[in-house]
């Protein structure tokens, strides 16, 4: 019997038909994930008897649904997966392996991977620079963000600290 989702709202993510390639993609960059079902085109149709429908899986806790929906579709930066990075390490990481294999490099901390769907990539030393009381250099920060395709957290401190102390 299939695994009951317990989460209310789960993301559903198009794809021409690489549902379970990238299911299994983004499962291998995040620890505690996994492929929780598969479900596979009956007679019905539209799609082929016996070929992936939907894959369910989680990322870091979080239930999404990959949907083989056909070409009719295909992804934009209106929608984005945002990860919270604890350091730089884990920034380089995750922008090498979801650019590896056909991604782009986007402004700003953003990226699409080899199936065209957005990720902001995003230190968790950003959040902290943009809200400080310390305005200027919060703008300093922001200003340095938005020469960058990956984040720097040094070159983001550096911007934060140089305008601080002036």
């Amino acid at each position: 019997m299939p695994e009951i989702a317990t989460q209310k709202i789960s993301p559903c993510l198009w794809y021409d038909n690489q549902a379970e390639e990238a299911a299994e993609f983004y499962v291998s960059l995040f620890p505690d994930s996994r492929v929780v079902e598969v479900t596979r085109y009956n007679e019905a149709g539209p799609g082929e008897p016996g070929t992936v429908l939907t894959v369910t899986f989680e990322l870091a806790g979080s239930r999404f649904v990959a949907l083989n929906g056909g070409p009719q579709f295909t992804f934009n930066e209106a929608i984005s997966l945002q990860v919270d990075c604890a350091d730089q390490a884990e920034v380089d990481e995750l922008w090498a392996r979801l650019t590896a294999g056909g991604g782009e490099e986007g402004p700003c901390g953003w990226l699409k991977d080899r199936f065209g769907l957005s990720w902001q990539i995003v230190p968790r030393r950003l959040m902290e620079l943009f809200t400080s009381s310390d305005t200027a250099a919060a703008t300093a920060a922001t200003k340095a963000m938005y020469g960058m395709k990956k984040l720097d957290v040094a070159a983001l401190e550096a911007a934060y600290r140089a305008a601080a102390a002036s």
